[in-house]
């Protein structure tokens, strides 16, 4: 049974959380300050860590911080009423997996749960080899097929750049998890404080042209607006 610890303030909420997951199985503990949460992270280490950011004692960004720091590495949904892109990228920059805004829907944020769990419990290093659509890719040796291609056809090879191939081994080995702008910059060697985001969406929009079947519509290769890119396999 996966383990989840809830950190937030609200009572309310922790009955409500406690309740509609406890009865789709989770096994879950809650608490109302970073103290407590922090003890009982010691104590009994979760599967995954829920946390609001407006904690009473320590702003949830240091919660992160430190557990990144001196800690475990515990999977961490954020689950705040901060709804600015710099507050989503700061807790995503110190390593939380996802960010959902209060208020939210009960069902979204399972699912949301659910992905992250996913991530989690899978070696997706291991995975060299992705599937988007009718192309292969292969992470490792650098090559990408589209599907039923003979050998011997000349145009069933896609070839990416350097940079092109950088972003795909960052997104594709990560399915479903948000990166930032930040981590996707700092993988192609660019200095984030100083580079351009239209540089990302250039990039992007190359990578979309040459593997989405529609890339003015695209279905594995999402903008996240304001916090960065999201693969859906």
């Amino acid at each position: 049974m996966t383990r989840l610890l809830i950190v937030d303030d609200e009572p309310h909420l922790l009955h409500a959380l406690t309740v509609n997951l406890t009865g789709r199985g989770y096994d879950v503990a809650t608490a109302t300050s970073a103290s407590r949460a922090l003890a009982e992270i010691h104590h009994t280490p979760p599967d995954l860590l829920v946390l609001d950011l407006g904690l009473p004692d320590l702003d949830g960004l240091e919660v992160i911080r430190e557990l990144r720091e001196n800690g475990p590495d515990l999977p961490i949904l954020v689950l705040s009423a901060r709804h600015t892109s710099a507050d989503m990228v700061a807790a995503l920059d110190l390593g939380a997996l996802d960010y959902v805004v209060k208020p939210f829907n009960m069902d979204e944020l399972i699912a949301r749960l659910r992905a992250v769990i996913r991530r989690t419990t899978t070696d997706t290093n291991a995975a060299t080899v992705v599937t988007i659509g009718e192309v292969s890719i292969d992470l490792a040796a650098r090559t990408a097929r589209h599907h039923g291609a003979g050998d011997d056809t000349a145009d069933s090879s896609i070839h990416f750049t350097p940079t092109e191939w950088r972003l795909l081994d960052v997104l594709l080995r990560k399915p479903g998890r948000l990166i930032t702008a930040r981590e996707l910059l700092l993988a192609v060697g660019n200095d984030p404080d100083r580079t351009e985001r239209s540089y990302l969406r250039i990039y992007l929009a190359q990578l979309r042209r040459k593997l989405e079947p529609t890339p003015s519509h695209p279905r594995h290769l999402i903008t996240e607006p304001g916090m960065g890119y999201r693969f859906i396999p």
